[in-house]
């Protein structure tokens, strides 16, 4: 049973009774998911999502309507804000959805809840990790508020090439745009100020990272 599988993601599990090692259990719904699939909106409480392989965005939107990443899940990443509704007065209009295929849990946002409310091991590891997140979110908007695009867009592809191990990416200009909250116009006009810098190459689809070391001093 792929439950069987989630004590591995847990740090606070051995510090579990029985009972509560079971009900974390059965509130445990496994699932797969293609990429480019929306896993949540604002009008709901998904439940917590703990991801087992894959990459998921977490992003918002703008006042203006354009879509800004917040921050990525990745293997062993657990997001809080998708069962937002088991916070008291936490009012945020997020969305999820998945970059790639991927295997994740749902669990049930009031069982966590009951749990966390018994047990300190799950408080605590719950409350760091919010803390983690928020810190993540402040940092963003600092990057918003007071970093140019073009070290914003030479970070992105910085982080890019990590992620996908690789200095091929296959990525748009409009994709770009929606993970930094910003016009794909702007974007377009960036990157074609770091390919002329030596950085990068510009072609349908694809950004070819030619000068990797140039790109990470142009984002700092």
């Amino acid at each position: 049973m792929e439950t069987s599988d989630i004590q591995e993601y847990f740090p606070f599990w051995d510090k579990l009774d029985n009972g509560q090692k079971l009900k974390l259990y059965r509130a445990a719904d496994f699932r797969k998911t293609k990429k480019k699939t929306l896993l949540h909106g604002n009008d709901s409480c998904l439940g917590l999502v703990l991801v087992k392989s894959g990459q998921l965005r977490i992003f918002s939107y703008s006042e203006e309507g354009r879509e800004f990443t917040l921050y990525r899940l990745f293997e062993r990443d657990i997001c809080l804000f998708s069962a937002s509704c088991m916070m008291h007065d936490l009012q945020m209009d997020l969305m999820i959805e998945t970059e790639k295929d991927s295997e994740y849990w749902v669990i049930n946002a009031d069982v966590y809840k009951a749990l966390m409310d018994e047990s300190a091991p799950i408080a605590n590891y719950t409350n760091s990790l919010m803390a983690s997140r928020f810190t993540t979110v402040m940092w963003l908007l600092n990057e918003i508020m007071f970093k140019s695009m073009d070290k914003r867009v030479s970070a992105f592809l910085v982080e890019e090439t990590r992620i996908e191990d690789s200095m091929k990416l296959k990525i748009t200009h409009e994709q770009i745009a929606n993970h930094l909250g910003t016009a794909r116009e702007v974007v377009t006009r960036t990157l074609q100020y770091l390919q002329g810098e030596g950085a990068i190459s510009l072609s349908r689809g694809t950004i070819d990272i030619t000068d990797i070391d140039k790109l990470e001093e142009l984002s700092e």
